[in-house]
């Protein structure tokens, strides 16, 4: 079984993380799998477009990191926020998911459960996960790995933006990214149906 899912969101949006029925048995991921799934999510090139908007979006009002205006300063934005996107994929997904034996993939619950436990679900597994072993467990590898890839660009960020505050910004925000991936993650799938079968009405 091919341990990450092709298919995209929207058809552009990379969804490999995601078990789309984990009603079936599942096998954990092997340590090479959890870095490839590292890897394959900060070379995807709908990703690196988004790194390249993040920086353009920055580039307004000198925000976050303020590196100052110009093409110099957007490069330098825009090598920040892929820096950003793959050193917490890299500690999560790879080094993490692998030192606490987890599985960093989002298991999807599916239809056969209401919408509002659903979703609930899954704002949940930002905090929890499951280990290779089956259990659940606390979600180390995403928390750590996104608290170390944040401490990570103190590296490359300019003091101005390697304040308190601007790292509990970055954290908040990508628990809100986490949160709304899995989200999408969770109910595309049913989008994608309902749009399948008003296509197949219409023809």
């Amino acid at each position: 079984m091919v341990p990450f899912n092709e298919e995209r969101i929207a058809g552009v949006i990379p969804d490999y993380q995601t078990v789309r029925d984990s009603r079936r048995p599942v096998a954990p991921l092997t340590k090479r799998q959890k870095w490839d799934l590292a890897l394959k999510e900060t070379i995807d090139p709908f990703n690196i477009a988004s790194a390249a908007l993040t920086a353009g979006w920055a580039m307004i009002d000198n925000q976050t990191p303020k590196y100052g205006e110009g093409a110099a300063a957007y490069a330098k934005r825009f090598a920040a926020a892929q820096g950003d996107f793959a050193s917490q994929n890299f500690f999560s997904a790879g080094l993490f998911a692998t030192v606490f034996h987890q599985d960093p993939r989002y298991f999807r619950m599916g239809p056969e459960e209401d919408i509002a436990r659903r979703v609930a679900y899954s704002i949940s597994r930002l905090g929890i996960a499951r280990q290779d072993s089956g259990k659940l467990a606390f979600n180390a590898c995403n928390i750590f790995g996104m608290i170390l890839g944040i401490a990570a660009s103190n590296a490359y960020y300019p003091s101005a933006s390697r304040t308190g505050t601007v790292m509990v910004g970055r954290m908040g925000t990508s628990l809100m990214g986490g949160a709304i991936g899995n989200l999408m993650s969770e109910f595309w799938p049913d989008v994608q149906k309902i749009l399948h079968r008003k296509k197949q009405e219409t023809d």
